[in-house]
């Protein structure tokens, strides 16, 4: 017979803390701490494999589910020594959720259960304090009404609140055991208006309403809305916890309080947390009362006038560190606990691994190796990569004010205020000019390219996380709201409008790309400080992994960036994003609007020497390092002049009649350019434009070996192969002028030249494209793209919508998917690596600073990743915990 249902208390406990996966992290905890011998209120916890069986069965229980509660609740009570419905003397229960992954606030709780119009004095009785006993029943059919009932919270507080200002109370510790009588009536007529059904009064019932009531909340919208956030696998299912009731809402010998065995926000060893007295667990965070602090240090740091727990309960509180200082040696992390003080007698209630800030995570894990607490391998995978980014880029201050106007999609980290300008000719004068700017757009092209550049941060109404944007302002470092739907942009007029604003050019508002919040006004930021854990912790990781991590750069500040962050050399340089600044727009331009090979040829010697520089000026910053060159891969639409006005501007600058222009930029036009003229299908019609990058790459290289002393190492990248015939093409033309140039030169140059997988079918045919290629990159956006058939500017209209409904589990183009894109990477690694052993292996798309898919990149045996020069410490942390995984396995 299948358990569902495991005891805890008294010492002793069906389940341990490594049974997590069934039954919750609270449940599995819980029973941890009564076998550790830690004052834990007896209790037993219906485990998920129930939740998953409720929802595969149209919300039934198992048969055998009945039995083995009720003789769980008879070990409650033989422990307890009172009884469930007790008239005289009742046990009663909490019933809180507990899933495997922490989801602190996303589902259902309820207290006090047990209590009806007969129990509640018996509990009157029994503890000698009718205020006690009809303020536990008022609470109880509050939260009963509002969790299984589905009676809005809002109606009992308005109740509540009337009934005090009746009496001219400000406090709901001022009502007395009357005040609660009439409260309380006040409430059960109300759930007979809403319902039209009285309130339970049978504690079974009630019981197995509330266990419902949890196992349902599973699939409520927050809890939903979470787990798609942080990746919960919603067949994980949750856990149901009953436990006896303590109570710390008795008298002023009882109290209630969460705390931390160290400081979540910094990592410092101080204890942390809060208390209240005569109080139950939720008034600590409702914020009805103003909680006092644990430690005297506590409350002079914050400069509280209110006793601390250390004054008032000297005992318990002595009791308590104790109590903390062996939870953190036994779990040996940080813990967060909840506790109850039931006339003077402490209860532990609750242990999880606390949740931190990344600068406390960064020192917790160093100062537990330094304490022996745990290994450097351990502190490792203690911190979650992700949370890097929190030091990478400034942060809102957590205590300023903010008005928010909409949410959008946190596409790029970090947090920036400034005047709202709609173009990037405004951002750019204005940037110039001092001010600090917000690009509003409605989506941006690389024709923006300068705008964004010169911007504190980005917002647009459309687009995904991988939009042009979205990719673009991670690889600059700059904040980015993108989809931000409920805005509406007007370019004529100048305005920003929300549903319930409108703003104007000029107006200030501050986003946040880490929650994706955008908000009226300056919010005030914190800088982030890069500590001396951090680099402690970079270097433990560095010793332990396997694949390189290099950058996608694009320009030397990009370059210099990603050095400063740990990089490896540059793994996709893309060319295109080089053209979009100054003058160099209106060469590339006339280059791409040619009518022949001679015009063609002509503007290009205008790029060939800003392309020279660029080079010189990579291979000189990077230094020895490997730095991987795309040739020019952008459809050919993003460069073409848009609109009348920039047409004539254009056929001013080039001295091109307007009506010649115009035609050639429609006869240049596409229907579906992504799939259209680009990579390498442009170098083999128009073969110059790579000789132009290809001469550009190598006579850099040959300035920076011989005229500065410095190593080069250029691995030269043909976009969009599909067919060995391309590359052999191409890949015969970059040896040609790579010749000519090093006899020139009189220098020799160590070089590659390989391709961007980023087709399926260069993916299936990589043993043969292998036979040309010395280095696969994949390309993951596009390959994403392509395997799907997904436009990833476009995707994002639907994609919520197929995570919501279960069809994925995570957009693919955060995530790799590892089971259709992922099986084309396997193969091409493994056809490339049966033609050509030594290929060398790398990932470059927007997946390369992904800490999961890094995890996939280890597995199926690629050499480095990739990624904007801001996620590079974040993907170094994910692959030493990839090697360590790898290590297990």
């Amino acid at each position: 017979m299948t358990k569902w249902v495991y005891s805890f208390g008294a010492g002793t406990a069906d389940g341990s803390a490594d049974m997590k996966n069934l039954l919750g992290g609270k449940g599995a905890n819980l029973a941890e701490m009564s076998s550790l011998g830690l004052p834990v209120p007896a209790g037993f916890t219906i485990t998920t494999e129930v939740c998953t069986a409720y929802y595969d069965n149209d919300r039934r229980y198992p048969d055998e589910l009945s039995g083995q509660l009720d003789e769980a609740l008879a070990k409650i009570e033989a422990q307890v020594g009172v009884k469930f419905g007790d008239a005289k003397d009742p046990l009663l229960v909490s019933v809180r959720s507990g899933a495997r992954a922490s989801m602190p606030g996303m589902m259902d709780t309820v207290l006090n259960l047990g209590l009806n119009d007969e129990t509640v004095r018996g509990l009157a009785t029994a503890s000698g304090d009718e205020r006690f006993a009809y303020d536990s029943y008022r609470r109880f059919i509050q939260m009963f009404g509002d969790v299984v009932l589905e009676v809005d919270h809002h109606h009992f507080e308005e109740i509540l609140e009337l009934h005090k200002e009746d009496r001219g109370y400000s406090m709901d510790t001022d009502l007395n055991a009357e005040d609660w009588r009439k409260v309380i009536e006040g409430f059960k007529a109300k759930i007979i208006e809403e319902t039209g059904e009285p309130f339970p009064q049978n504690p079974k019932d009630q019981l197995w309403a509330a266990v419902s009531a949890v196992f349902g909340s599973w699939m409520n919208q927050r809890a939903i809305t979470y787990r798609r956030l942080h990746a919960i696998p919603a067949s994980w299912g949750t856990a149901v916890n009953v436990q006896a009731m303590v109570f710390g809402n008795m008298g002023d010998d009882c109290a209630t309080g969460v705390a931390f065995t160290r400081d979540p926000s910094t990592g410092e060893n101080i204890f942390y947390g809060e208390y209240l007295v005569n109080a139950q667990g939720e008034d600590v965070v409702a914020g009805i009362r103003t909680p006092q602090h644990l430690t005297i240090q506590g409350k002079e740091a914050n400069g509280s006038d209110l006793p601390a727990m250390e004054e008032v309960m000297p005992e318990v509180f002595g009791q308590l560190n104790d109590v903390r200082l062996r939870l953190e040696k036994h779990y040996r992390d940080i813990q967060d606990v909840e506790f109850t003080v039931q006339r003077g007698t402490l209860y532990m209630l609750q242990t999880r691994a606390g949740k931190r800030t990344a600068p406390a995570a960064l020192k917790i894990a160093v100062d537990f190796v330094n304490e022996g607490l745990i290994t450097k391998e351990e502190a490792i995978n203690r911190v979650d990569p992700a949370s890097l980014d929190q030091l990478l880029h400034p942060t809102l201050d957590p205590d300023a004010q903010r008005h928010v106007l909409t949410r959008g999609l946190p596409a790029s980290p970090g947090a920036a205020s400034g005047k709202i300008v709609f173009s990037a000719d405004a951002a750019e004068k204005q940037a110039a000019a001092g001010d600090a700017v917000i690009l509003c757009r409605i989506e941006t092209s690389p024709d923006d390219i300068h705008g964004m550049h010169a911007a504190k941060g980005i917002l647009t109404t459309r687009g995904g996380m991988t939009s042009h944007a979205a990719v673009v302002a991670r690889g600059m470092g700059r904040a980015c709201v993108a989809g931000a739907g409920e805005l509406r942009i007007d370019y004529k007029t100048g305005v920003l409008r929300t549903r319930t604003d409108e703003l104007r050019e000029g107006d200030l508002i501050t986003i946040d790309g880490g929650s994706g919040e955008v908000m009226k006004g300056e919010v005030p930021t914190l800088q982030p400080e890069l500590s001396g854990d951090f680099g402690i912790l970079m270097g433990w990781a560095d010793s332990i992994r396997q694949m390189e991590v290099r950058a996608n750069a694009d320009t030397p500040t990009d370059c210099r960036t990603a050095r400063d962050f740990g990089a490896e050399g540059v793994g996709l340089c893309r060319t295109e994003h080089m053209f979009f600044e100054g003058e160099r727009i209106v060469a590339v331009r006339e280059m791409i609007m040619a009518d022949d090979e001679r015009e063609r040829r002509a503007a290009l010697a205008k790029i060939l020497p800003m392309q020279r520089q660029d080079f010189i000026e990579i291979f000189e910053i990077m230094d020895g390092l490997p730095v991987t060159i795309r040739l020019l891969d952008p459809p050919l639409h993003e460069f073409l002049p848009h609109g009348e006005a920039e047409l004539a501007e254009f056929a001013e600058a080039s001295n091109m009649p307007l009506d010649i222009v115009r035609s050639r930029a429609g006869k240049l036009n596409e229907n579906n350019p992504m799939l259209g003229h680009r990579g390498c299908r442009l170098g083999i019609s128009y073969p110059e434009i790579y000789e132009m990058q290809v001469r550009a790459i190598f006579e850099a290289a040959a300035h920076v070996s011989k005229e500065l002393d410095k190593s080069v190492e250029p691995e030269v990248m043909i976009p969009l192969i599909a067919v060995k015939r391309e590359i052999e093409i191409l890949k015969e033309l970059v040896d040609r002028i790579a010749q000519e140039v090093m006899d020139a030169e009189k220098t020799e140059i160590k070089y590659l030249v390989g391709t961007m997988i980023e087709l399926p079918r260069a993916a299936l045919r990589a043993s043969e494209i292998a036979e040309e290629a010395e280095f696969f990159s994949f390309g993951t956006n596009d390959l994403t793209q392509t395997t799907y058939g997904l436009s990833r500017d476009d995707a994002g209209s639907f994609l919520g919508t197929y995570e919501h409904r279960g069809i994925i589990e995570q957009d693919p183009f955060i995530s790799l998917d590892d089971e259709g894109v992922g099986e084309l990477v396997s193969i091409a690694t493994e056809r490339g690596q049966a033609q050509r052993p030594d290929i060398k292996l790398g990932i470059c798309g927007e997946h390369g600073g992904d800490p999961s898919s890094i995890h996939f990149c280890q597995k199926v045996g690629l050499d480095y990743v990739s990624c904007s020069p801001y996620r590079v410490p974040i993907a170094r942390l994910a692959a030493a915990q990839a090697a360590l995984t790898a290590k297990r396995q």
